[in-house]
């Protein structure tokens, strides 16, 4: 029965969970942007804090892996890191887009047999106004003006196409579309709206949350997919690229 601490940092919401056996024993969410680096350690004490237990009886620490912020995710992934080494226990890492994914099934819900093995009952946000089940699901991370990070996902949660950065046009997902249902959840799924008008669309904003990580760390912890202490690194999709603040310093 794995105690595992769950980290996500990789969008504007901060968001940390202890969860024991795949059920969340406690969390912490902050949804003022901007505040990983100050409050991702703090957020860490308190849940654990909250469960009576410290970092020695954790048995994992996973974090969000990307893509995303690039400064949340090198927050959450040095936190992560240096947990880890310092009460020497493993590091586990999920895909950012995963675990928006995973946010549309209920967490928690009883399990049940489908043509793709065991998967989650699905929520209501990923079901249209009938009550039908979506045919893919495609998470979408903002990454500026009509740009996302995203890949398409089936129905049942599996990952179909590569992660990759993409600018929305009218002509975008239209294979998808024309389909069937397609659910477009995350940070930049309600700006697509304006751009994607088709009637098979479903438009959900949604962040990534550490809770929403926990069935996919079990998963990481069960079948050992342990990532290397001194050289894992964030997926960062696109290089970090600095701009010269325009404000006058003198």
């Amino acid at each position: 029965m794995a105690l595992i601490l769950c980290i996500e940092t990789s969008t504007a919401v901060l968001s940390v969970a202890l969860a024991r056996d795949r059920a969340v024993v406690a969390e912490r969410v902050c949804t003022e942007p901007r505040q990983q680096a100050a409050l991702t350690a703090p957020l860490v004490k308190e849940v654990l804090s909250e469960a009576g237990v410290d970092m020695a009886q954790c048995d994992a620490v996973c974090v969000s892996a990307g893509p995303g912020s690039y400064t949340g995710l090198r927050v959450g992934v040095s936190t992560a890191k240096g947990l880890c080494f310092g009460v020497d226990i493993p590091l586990l890492s999920v895909g950012t887009l995963d675990i928006l994914v995973a946010g549309c099934y209920s967490a928690g819900a009883k399990r049940h047999r489908g043509s793709g093995g065991l998967v989650p009952q699905f929520v209501e946000d990923n079901m249209d106004d009938k009550g039908c089940r979506a045919s893919f699901i495609v998470p979408m991370i903002d990454a500026r003006r009509m740009e996302v990070y995203t890949a398409v996902y089936s129905g049942e949660g599996e990952r179909l196409t590569p992660v990759e950065a993409q600018v929305v046009t009218e002509a975008s997902f239209a294979s998808e579309l024309a389909q069937g249902q397609v659910l477009f959840v995350g940070d930049g799924a309600l700006k697509c709206a304006q751009v994607l008008r088709h009637p098979h669309a479903l438009f959900r904003e949604a962040f990534p949350l550490a809770r929403h990580m926990v069935p996919l760390a079990q998963d990481a912890w069960e079948t050992g997919r342990f990532e290397d202490l001194a050289y894992f690194e964030p997926f960062y999709l696109k290089d970090f690229v600095a701009t010269v603040s325009k404000k006058q310093l003198w």
